[in-house]
């Protein structure tokens, strides 16, 4: 098949090990009208490395670019054309060939599918640039080592970071559960977080998890915004937040596991919605002052100043049968009953 016509342009020629890569602007029709995609285990040819294209996906970055967003990260292409070549001139430019089917993708194929169907919407869509990554005639295991370094070994960065790195849009009104969802994330992902493996999201298997996502993101979200107990004592990054909350529930859970209570999900209160809501009500209300106060937030702080006695602590059973503010309630009561046997008697003040 021969090319429609040509597009030129300059390039940045790089080489990651022994694989040349040219780096140029392109317009989405043209990098849409010269793309294909090779499936791992259907389609016959070299470097077939893609999954099957996931509609909801496409449906959700078309939404995305009609938005009016665009993409920085460039889409990964390997020229496969050998009766049309993409060329060099040796001055720095590229010629390429608008042939359809002549550039398999690598990295980008939903971005690509979804910006399709945005162009089918608005066709001023196709007229925006976006920057590609091209190598030529690549193997299967060289492009297999590209699908995976950029599939496994990166790793996307947590979507409340932005509001850490670019604090002008700290007010989105998506911040706060952005904020607790990767809290979440990082309770149910760390080894070593009380909760690690035990935070169930929606469309798990049923048994898996011992509680709910919605449970986490619902408690800890009103107290993670601009105006929230967490900002009020200067603890407003994602890393701070999140270490603070893992410090305090494996407090809780040190004393638990004494017990072999820990990780019996019938009598730990932690693994239910209002004892997990209830541990996080007294951390905010009470024990992030008298931390900040004693300027740290270690495991050992939070240890110290809820003195749990091994010998009556809470279960299941406690709250069982109470409505979820009457749980809520009594877990908070029983934390803080610990917290207050600590004080001084009276004659033990200075005055």
């Amino acid at each position: 098949m021969s090319a429609e016509r040509e597009y030129q342009v300059e390039c940045l020629t790089t080489k990651f090990s022994d694989i040349a890569v040219y780096t140029f602007p392109m317009k989405v029709k043209d990098v849409v009208g010269i793309h294909y995609v090779a499936v791992r285990g259907r389609d016959r040819e070299e470097a077939a490395v893609q999954r099957v294209l996931s509609k909801r996906r496409i449906s959700s970055i078309r939404d995305f670019v009609l938005g009016g967003n665009m993409f920085f990260n460039t889409f990964i292409l390997n020229w496969t054309n050998s009766q049309v070549e993409a060329k060099l001139d040796g001055e720095g430019r590229i010629t390429i060939p608008i042939c359809p089917g002549s550039a398999q993708v690598i990295d980008g194929q939903h971005r690509l599918a979804g910006l399709e169907a945005a162009m089918q919407a608005d066709q001023g869509i196709g007229e925006q640039k976006i920057l590609v990554s091209l190598c030529i005639g690549l193997s299967t295991k060289q492009a297999a080592l590209i699908f995976l370094n950029i599939n496994s070994e990166q790793r996307p960065a947590p979507k409340s970071l932005i509001y850490d790195l670019f604090g002008e849009v700290e007010d989105d009104a998506d911040h706060i559960i952005n904020r607790a969802n990767d809290i979440a994330k990082e309770l149910n992902d760390n080894p070593d977080s009380s909760f690690h493996d035990l935070i169930k999201y929606p469309g798990a298997p049923r048994g898996s998890g011992a509680i709910d996502l919605s449970t986490v993101v619902s408690s800890l979200k009103e107290h993670l915004g601009p105006e929230g107990i967490f900002a009020k004592v200067n603890l407003r990054s994602l890393n701070y937040q999140q270490m603070v909350i893992m410090n305090y529930f494996n407090a809780l859970r040190s004393y638990y596991e004494r017990e072999g209570l820990w990780t019996n999900r019938k009598k730990n209160p932690f693994f239910r919605s209002a004892g997990f809501t209830g541990a996080v009500e007294y951390l905010v209300s009470t024990l992030l002052m008298k931390c900040a106060e004693k300027r740290s937030f270690k495991t050992e702080t939070f240890n110290e100043l809820l003195d749990l006695s091994t010998d009556k602590l809470l279960v299941h059973d406690d709250i069982k049968g109470l409505d979820g503010k009457t749980a809520r309630k009594r877990m908070k009561e029983y934390l803080e009953s610990h917290v207050l046997s600590a004080l001084p008697e009276q004659d033990e003040y200075e005055f």
